[in-house]
């Protein structure tokens, strides 16, 4: 126990669950006795890892550029992705920071996003929900891993689990996290290897130590390496023997239809390769009746640190955790940061996601003249790329004569044929200034994101029509129907939902390739992902040669245009309110 002039610290406190395993949690509270609220975060990062030591490429480029984030706290106590408890904690809300199974000071082993982990966050939850300085409600509240397992653990519905708020966090292990329109990422081995060997639980003297306590923070002891494999999955391995939306996945992935807490599901323009999507789809799909969508730009770990994150986040639970009349009940439900092409942003509320003034606009695909049009051509005209070894086709508007925002969910249909029996498609929706340069966001991870994204593996073209809108093209990747060589198909491709205002004079475009968007630019690096080049789509490439062998998906595309083959992009416009 430890005591500061503001809190009183509990570390390492044991949490013993079904199977007798305890995983080990630091608590922060008030000084004073009494009943508090508590804000819970269980995931595997490492509690007890200083944010500026685990992760000095984030934190120095927060820092300087929002430095309110270093000067409302000692940041004794800053932590990745988790709640900062000298901003929380004078309040009146007790923090508390739960290692997961096999991770940090907490033994076990290791399967990220289980039923097990699910079930160990509920136990956590009621643990916490029942103690003497507990007021009997537990909200939620995390970046990325701890936003994840929020949607999880939700679905097991707890019962003193008052309200939550899963900032970037996806919610379809399959669609969101693995297989992009069924083309597999390569995220999930670069985020693996990183992080079994700097916070597996027994690195022990080859892990960091916490700043505070001088103990390492991944454990007391110190485990050989073959002791240390065989306390985890094969995490990349077991995601890509199962290409397919099975029950793996499945029971990796929200449960929609049993998520009824209050949330705020927070996402970020900028993720559009893994977190973005499952926050969205949460508000749109869970069974919750007291739900909030909010979405921000910036990096991933930005706005969850700065005054706007936590002034959203304390009227959340201010309401629904104190009980506070403070008008949170009459917040409109959306709440979006609109983007401008100078990557500064409008706040502006909204009533419903889609917003019910889009005004849907389709612009026509033209290989003829590489361009959007209004209507669609009336001749047939088709071209074709090499799938790896091309920039593949961009088709643009004219210069638009007057503002135009788009805010919303995008969807493409092409009509495409290939000299081999697949192909994979990806599409870039791009914008670019009168000038010919293009304009590129400070993403999630990769400070030159383009617009938003799609992807689509032909084979998986098969649409689930219960789910599907046209603004949002839903496939189930439930089977693999191989395409005949030369033969035309319709493919409907699902684009992440998107926000900016783009000028008069400036330029859409839509660019169709076989391969990962890269910026013309320069190339950035990810310390703290063992300096990963970052190209445009920060960690979330796709280039397994075995998941895509260049034989199958390597060979020439062609896409066909005007006639009868009606190819698009839905654009949402929004008018002004």
């Amino acid at each position: 126990m430890t005591d500061s002039p503001a809190m009183q610290i509990d570390w390492d406190v044991p949490i013993t669950l079904d199977d007798g395993v305890a995983v080990r949690a630091d608590i922060f509270r008030p000084q004073a006795a009494g009943q508090y609220p508590v804000i819970l975060a269980y995931g595997p990062y490492a509690k007890g890892l200083n944010f500026a030591e685990g992760y000095p490429d984030a934190w120095n480029i927060m820092v300087k550029s929002h430095p309110e984030v270093a000067a409302n706290s000692s940041n004794k106590y800053q932590a990745w992705e988790v709640a900062d408890p000298e901003r929380w904690v004078p309040e009146g809300y007790i923090c508390i920071r739960i290692d997961a199974r096999g991770w940090g000071r907490s033994p076990g082993y290791i399967e990220p996003w289980s039923p097990r982990e699910a079930r160990d966050m509920h136990a956590c939850i009621e643990w916490a929900g029942t103690q003497a300085w507990s007021n009997g409600k537990v909200g939620l509240l995390g970046i990325s891993y701890y936003a994840i397992n929020q949607w999880h653990a939700a679905g097991l519905q707890p019962p003193h689990l008052a309200a939550m708020i899963p900032w970037e966090g996806f919610a379809d292990c399959y669609r969101d996290l693995c297989y992009h329109g069924g083309i597999g990422s390569d995220m999930k081995d670069v985020w693996y290897r990183r992080t079994i060997t700097t916070v597996q639980h027994g690195l022990g003297t080859r892990a960091l130590k916490n700043r505070n306590t001088g103990e390492a923070v991944a454990g007391p002891e110190t485990l050989p390496d073959e002791t240390l494999a065989k306390n985890r999955s094969d995490f990349p391995a077991a995601i890509n023997s199962h290409p397919l939306d099975d029950s793996f996945h499945r029971e990796r992935s929200a449960q929609w239809d049993k998520v009824v807490v209050p949330f705020l599901s927070a996402g970020n323009w900028g993720g559009s390769s893994l977190h973005l999507r499952g926050n969205v789809e949460g508000f749109l799909r869970a069974a919750s009746q007291q739900k909030w969508l909010e979405i921000h730009g910036r990096e991933h770990w930005t706005e969850f640190y700065t005054n706007y994150g936590i002034n959203l986040q304390k009227r959340f639970f201010d309401h629904f955790l104190k009980g506070l009349d403070n008008g949170w009940d009459q917040q409109p439900p959306v709440m979006l940061r609109v983007r401008t092409v100078d990557d500064t942003f409008i706040d502006r509320n909204e009533n419903e996601w889609p917003i019910a003034r889009t005004q849907w606009t389709r612009f026509y695909l033209d290989v003829a003249g590489s361009a959007l049009l209004t209507a669609p051509a009336s001749q047939g005209a088709s071209a074709g790329f090499k799938a790896l070894d091309s920039e593949g086709i961009t088709f643009s508007t004219s210069p638009l004569d007057k503002e135009t925002e788009i805010t919303g969910p995008v969807a493409v249909k092409l009509f495409v044929s290939s000299d081999t029996a697949d192909a994979d498609l990806f599409v870039v929706l791009r914008v670019y200034r009168p000038d010919g340069s293009e304009v590129v966001f400070k993403g999630a991870v990769d400070p030159h994101t383009p617009v938003a994204h799609g992807w689509l593996r032909a084979s998986h073209r098969k649409l689930d029509k219960k789910l599907s809108t046209a603004w949002r093209p839903y496939h189930t990747h439930d089977e693999v129907e191989l395409l005949t060589p030369g033969e035309i198909y319709e493919l409907d491709i699902e684009v992440w939902p998107t926000s900016v205002i783009v000028p008069a004079g400036y330029r859409v475009a839509l660019t169709v390739r076989g391969k990962d968007y890269e910026y013309g630019g320069e190339i950035a690096e990810l310390g703290f992902f063992k300096n990963s080049k970052l190209k445009g789509v920060g960690i979330y490439t796709h280039t397994n040669p075995l998941l895509r062998p260049a034989a199958l998906y390597g060979g020439n595309s062609t896409l066909h245009t005007g006639g009868v083959h009606g190819a698009y992009v839905l654009l949402p416009v929004v008018p002004p309110q």
